[in-house]
């Protein structure tokens, strides 16, 4: 079955479509929600949460631009859903260090590197993710997580330090620059 025959199905609230369309994209859609969560055992929250909003909103998918970004989008949104209005996203002292870019070399797994992202703190994790996987703008990730700019440039810094001591201790260099 093509996929816009599928969604099609799927905006018919068809189950067997919604079954075919989850099995389809739940594996890439996971890896996508590991990045924005703390743990394996709330990536699949998260997955579950964002196939019941992908579900409840696929009407609004109009065939413009590709599914996977569409689906992507909602993933991620699910996943930022739940820390937005927290706390620890509150303003922070916008210090803004210097620009910190990271080289990772060939010896560090992305079992590892997957490992490191999801220890950083909420704020500095979410952040992260937006910048480097997403390529969100601060003025975007501002917007998306109700935080300033600089607190969003302060928090991309501060996360790029953590990782760059992490994967020196691990492999006992880093090389500069790559992750920007």
């Amino acid at each position: 079955m093509s996929l816009e025959k599928l969604i099609h199905d799927c905006k018919k609230n068809d189950i067997k479509a919604q079954e075919q369309l989850y099995r389809q994209f739940a594996p890439k859609m996971f890896s996508v929600c590991l990045k924005y969560s703390r743990n394996y055992a709330e990536a699949q929250d998260n997955l579950q949460d964002g196939f019941l909003l992908v579900f409840e909103k696929i009407n609004s998918f109009e065939f413009k631009g590709s599914f996977d970004g569409w689906i992507k989008r909602v993933m991620v949104n699910q996943a930022l859903q739940q820390y937005r209005n927290k706390s620890f996203l509150s303003p922070i002292d916008e210090d803004i260090a210097e620009e910190v870019e990271i080289e990772i070399e060939d010896g560090v797994s992305m079992d590892f590197l997957m490992k490191i992202i999801q220890e950083l703190p909420d704020r500095y994790r979410l952040v992260f993710n937006l910048s480097v996987f997403e390529n969100y703008s601060h003025q975007e990730i501002s917007d998306s997580l109700g935080i300033s700019v600089g607190t969003s440039k302060s928090n991309l810094s501060r996360a790029k330090l953590i990782l760059k001591e992490k994967i020196e201790n691990n492999t006992g260099s880093v090389k500069m620059p790559s992750i920007k």
